[in-house]
């Protein structure tokens, strides 16, 4: 089917095309008027407010790991790594919406390159600090390095990974300069993100004004269609990249060790943001006022569920090792796939049809 394409993208989602091969293209109609509204919602509400906040968070991480170079102690040991948490937390609430300025240019990859199933980002990060190349405590010349060094990753393992005791033993030791400059060039790709959505006349203005001659969205249909794609490619991400990565099972193969900020232990620090900016976004978008009456339960169910599995991530003990071996522990991960698995349907199926996307319509990557 034909691809929804935004302006000056390479590509849209990893909606990949929003519809499986051979699937019926998506027929929806509905006002314009209310359409806009709801886009507009999405983008000031939730879209924009989130990048502002990641920027400002990313900004207040490089200024911690600052603080912890000139002054390496136990206090700023810890305020880095707080920093450090609330920034990862702030980007998992925006992270949902892959799609748009993210894409371009390997930004999404130079803030967060996972899943790393060959350890790439390990390797280099490893290789980087055994070196002690002075070209990566600058955080200009790293971003024009390997995406694998120079987001969240690497700056997990400077504060968690092994050898992290080094941050404490001496002022602006090479460690900690290289730590600096990955959340100062995290912080530069927020500012890159924050700034290009809150200009009135690039893709804030396209989201926000679907219309025969917006080459992203003509038809309200198409505008809506990719929005409630970006909830139901989120929701997938949750499952199958912050949780399946690492368990899919009690009978089934673990693998702790592959979850993103294992170290750290900020997975489900981490999966919570995911799920609050899902919930978040389907709220502040308003998106439930383009359906019918009866249909607008579909929208509170799905909150719902979203609710119960944001509290749910919150009691998982953060030791990746016992979560997948206590019975106890894995029983709420079990809940917590299968309760993904229903967001995604209510939102694919319950949401999708009642708009009027076709029976053979799905955002579906396949199971």
């Amino acid at each position: 089917m034909r691809k929804i394409l935004l302006a000056g993208l390479v590509s849209l989602l990893p909606v990949a095309a929003l519809a499986q091969e051979g699937d019926a293209a998506p027929s929806v109609d509905l006002p314009m008027a209310d359409v806009t509204r709801v886009m507009a919602a999405a983008v000031d509400g939730f879209i924009r407010p989130g990048y502002d906040a990641f920027h400002e968070s990313a900004g207040r991480m490089t200024a911690a790991m600052k603080a912890l170079c000139e002054a390496p102690s136990r206090t700023n040991y810890d305020a880095a790594k707080n920093a450090f948490r609330d920034a990862a937390v702030s980007w998992a609430h925006i992270e949902v919406v892959r799609v748009g300025p993210v894409i371009e240019h390997n930004r999404f990859e130079r803030i967060l390159f996972y899943p790393d199933r060959k350890s790439t980002g390990l390797k280099q990060v490893q290789s980087v600090l055994s070196k002690a190349d002075e070209t990566a405590t600058d955080p200009l010349s790293l971003g024009t390095k390997s995406v694998a060094m120079q987001g969240f990753g690497a700056l997990e393992y400077v504060l968690a990974g092994s050898g992290s005791d080094e941050l404490l033993r001496g002022k602006q030791s090479f460690r900690c300069r290289y730590g600096a400059a990955v959340a100062g060039n995290i912080a530069n790709v927020a500012k890159e993100l924050s700034d290009i959505w809150d200009d009135p006349n690039g893709i804030q203005k396209a989201w926000e004004q679907p219309g025969p001659d917006n080459p992203n969205f003509r038809t309200g249909g198409e505008a809506i269609t990719a929005l409630l794609g970006i909830l139901v490619h989120g929701a997938e991400a949750v499952r199958d990249q912050r949780i399946e990565t690492f368990y899919k099972g009690a009978d089934k193969a673990k693998f702790p060790k592959q979850a993103l900020f294992w170290r750290s232990e900020n997975t489900w620090a981490t999966v919570k943001g995911n799920l609050e900016g899902l919930a978040i976004l389907l709220e502040k978008s308003g998106m439930v006022s383009l359906l019918q009456e009866k249909d607008r339960p579909i929208v509170a169910a799905t909150q719902a569920q979203l609710k119960s599995m944001i509290e749910l991530s919150g009691k998982i003990t953060p030791d990746l090792e016992k979560a997948v071996e206590n019975a106890a522990e894995r029983k709420k991960l079990d809940t917590l796939l299968a309760d993904g698995k229903g967001v995604i349907s209510k939102l694919n199926d319950g949401y999708g049809g009642a708009i009027g996307l076709s029976s053979g319509f799905s955002f579906a990557d396949g199971d």
